[in-house]
């Protein structure tokens, strides 16, 4: 039956599906190797939209066993072949970012910033911009770069919150006025920081994690920086699949990854606070970042709101 309901207690090959940046799947990858040296264990990195898509289109076939590092969004839309966690203990995270339906278990705070290249911007003269109105300038077309809301979940959490923010309508007339000056809406959260390091775009809307990563890495024309309305953010889960829950493995590698590891992406790369006794500090990650109106961030809402994005 294709690996069907009743999974193979035996099996050790775990295939995870996730949309986490390359330097921290090898670190993981590594880890999980370590850990678990008798277990071929794979690791595949997917588009946010496009794993939710596959895992119910796929069902009991499936060739994943645990979502690692999906959008909470994304992760109600396939809850129906998913793991109801009713023994896992949620009690270390904060309960504001526990999922009512125990389905998955939290993973990260991916926060968002305005993105400067220093560099860009004073070699061809331009203005440090200090609002949203700002980017609408004529000085940065094809400037600025950030992801799709309807392919990213970094891009949709800009949409989001301004959308709370001022409005819906008042944010589509913004994103209409802002596309001109848009170098390319990309496919992935990754993108803007890319194009920024590339020196094709001046400011980016993107990641505050990927950003801080790479200014430690030397990129030090990078510049983080936050406008009024204060950080977006989402929230990142991790789940196991209900068709791998008898398959010893699977189930082994998923509670290390929920209960483990998941310190060690918060500690060395997203270091929002999600642990209520464990703050974890990373040089040069901004300070004091006030957050944004992330509220009304349901399914329905996404999907209402992507069905008028016709940006690109």
């Amino acid at each position: 039956d294709g690996g069907g309901a009743a999974a193979n207690a035996d099996d050790k090959n775990v295939v995870l599906w996730t949309t986490e940046e390359e330097h921290l799947v090898a670190d993981i990858q590594k880890r999980l190797d370590e850990k678990f040296p008798d277990y071929n264990i794979t690791i595949e990195n997917l588009s946010a939209a496009t794993i939710s898509a596959k895992v119910v289109e796929e069902g009991e076939n499936c060739s994943c066993d645990i979502v690692w590092s999906e959008e909470y969004g994304y992760l109600e839309k396939c809850s129906d072949y998913l793991v109801e966690l009713t023994d896992f203990d949620y009690s270390p995270f904060l309960d504001d970012i526990c999922p009512a339906s125990k389905k998955y278990t939290p993973e990260l705070k991916n926060a968002g910033c305005i993105i400067l290249n220093t560099k860009v911007i004073e070699d061809r003269g331009l203005d440090i911009p200090q609002s949203y109105e700002d980017l609408l300038d004529p000085q940065y077309k094809g400037l600025v770069s950030m992801p799709a809301p309807n392919s990213s979940g970094t891009g949709y959490m800009f949409l989001r919150q301004l959308c709370n923010e001022w409005g819906e309508d008042a944010a589509f007339e913004y994103f209409e006025k802002l596309t001109p000056n848009i170098l390319q809406y990309t496919s992935s959260g990754m993108g803007p920081v890319n194009a920024l390091l590339q020196g094709e775009a001046a400011i980016g809307l993107g990641m505050t994690s990927q950003t801080v990563t790479e200014i430690n890495e030397g990129n030090t024309e990078l510049e983080p920086m936050f406008f009024e309305e204060g950080s977006p953010y989402s929230m990142y889960g991790n789940a196991l699949l209900k068709k791998s829950a008898g398959k010893t493995a699977a189930v082994e590698v998923f509670n290390y990854l929920a209960t483990e590891l998941v310190y060690v992406s918060n500690e060395f790369y997203y270091p929002e606070k999600i642990f209520k006794d464990f703050t974890p500090e990373i040089e040069n990650y901004p300070q004091g970042i006030k957050y944004g109106n992330m509220s009304n961030d349901t399914l329905d809402e996404k999907e209402r709101l992507l069905s008028r994005w016709t940006f690109s």
